[in-house]
């Protein structure tokens, strides 16, 4: 509830910012109010992952999913989150966070989220999500070309991402992942 209106004012001004191409960058200026912080009076670590998920909903409203997402009753779901800190934000400074695809497969997308502060990297993150339906998950091309730009091919995955990968196969072991839902074609729905 603490973001309500910051994710109101995120909505409102994706109504009036440019749209965006598969692989463009989304860029939200916020302030470190006194409810981010923590008990070291700087923005709370949670509070960077809280603020992504507004980074991402700026870009798939800018994107111009939204009504293919309602339509196909399409959802997205985080399957796993990493964040580097570099630097503190204190109360009442200003950054940006800067939101981009880097890349998917055929099942998930891989987003890189950078906060900055004049120019000056703070912290930056890596999600990999998914999008569901009734019919079980939506593959990120179906997603992709729902966005009206034309088929868009997928940067190369990075060897940072695939190792990543492997590295969460190798810590929690592929029996701790549930097992795939049904793949969603763009003929489905």
């Amino acid at each position: 509830m603490n973001l309500v209106f910051r994710l109101l004012a995120v909505v409102v001004g994706a109504c009036f910012r440019p749209r965006l191409r598969p692989l463009e960058e989304s860029v939200l200026t916020f302030r470190v109010l006194p409810n981010d912080l923590d008990a070291n009076l700087h923005m709370n670590n949670g509070r960077y992952l809280t603020l992504m998920d507004l980074g991402r909903v700026d870009m798939m409203l800018r994107l111009g999913v939204l009504r293919e997402l309602f339509r196909r009753r399409w959802s997205p779901v985080v399957g796993s989150a990493t964040v580097r800190f570099r630097r503190a934000l204190a109360p009442f400074q200003r950054y940006e966070l800067r939101t981009r695809i880097l890349c998917w497969d055929d099942r998930w997308f891989f987003m890189e989220q950078r906060f900055t502060r004049g120019g000056e990297l703070v912290a930056v993150g890596v999600v990999k999500a998914v999008f569901t339906g009734p019919e079980g998950w939506v593959a990120p091309q179906t997603l992709v070309d729902a966005t009206g730009y034309g088929h868009v091919e997928s940067p190369p995955v990075p060897p940072g991402i695939r190792e990543w990968q492997e590295a969460e196969e190798a810590f929690y072991g592929r029996a701790a992942a549930p097992p795939p839902p049904q793949r969603v074609h763009a003929g489905s729905a």
